[in-house]
């Protein structure tokens, strides 16, 4: 009878967690396609070149819960400003605190794992609070330095969508302490020695990444190439 009873039990917590995960994911599914309709309010010009930082603003902006502002910040690439599907998985990796240069690991949504590299390389990352429909909640922001005076700022890139002149422009972009914010980092914690082995021992975030950052800027061809790095180094 015992026996019945536990796999009477299982079978329930199976049932109702498919269930859950279903609604979760159509729940995605709805976030993902109201990008998709106000892509034109995000990216006037339709040009989403390295235009994370839009996605994030946009968000920002809007009335959401902290539940519903983590879920859309799933959606998009910080690196690249494309749209990333529902349900996606993160890679794993580390990027330097911004007063403490100590690593920081978590997890990130990108939309292929040229991506991941470059952010590691020329982002920082830092914890800060923001006021939500639910109340305040902390977040950990990605973030480059101001591009805005850069002479090669890529030319794929608006920079009306990021500047005035030589300052960043609040209106159109979110930034924390000068910087530009360009998306989340997700699950952060301090690197313990079994995440940074982790890490340079994975496939992509090691021995992908080691081929990506031996090869030349000028001859870069993968992902976005050196546009992102162009802006963020």
């Amino acid at each position: 009878m015992k026996i019945i009873f536990k796999i009477f039990i299982l079978l329930w917590i199976f049932a109702n967690t498919s269930t859950y995960s279903e609604v979760n994911l159509q729940q995605k599914k709805f976030y993902y396609e109201n990008l998709v309709n106000n892509w034109s309010k995000i990216f006037p010009d339709s040009n989403r070149n390295a235009a994370g930082p839009r996605f994030f603003k946009y968000m920002i902006d809007q009335d959401l819960t902290y539940e519903e502002f983590m879920e859309y910040n799933k959606l998009y690439c910080p690196v690249s400003g494309s749209l990333i599907n529902p349900g996606e998985k993160p890679d794993f990796i580390f990027v330097q605190e911004l007063r403490t240069q100590k690593k920081i690991c978590g997890d990130l949504y990108r939309c292929c794992w040229p991506c991941s590299c470059d952010l590691m390389n020329y982002t920082k990352v830092k914890k800060i609070k923001h006021k939500f429909k639910d109340g305040v909640k902390k977040i950990d922001v990605l973030l480059i330095n101001n591009p805005c005076s850069k002479k090669d700022f890529p030319k794929e890139v608006n920079k009306n969508y990021f500047c005035n002149k030589q300052r960043l422009n609040s209106d159109e972009v979110f930034t924390v302490d000068g910087k530009l914010v360009i998306g989340l980092l997700y699950n952060s914690k301090k690197c313990q020695k079994a995440d940074i082995n982790k890490i340079n021992t994975n496939e992509i975030t090691g021995k992908f990444c080691a081929f990506k950052n031996d090869i030349p800027l000028e001859e870069m061809n993968i992902g976005m190439g050196d546009i992102f790095i162009k802006m963020a180094r």
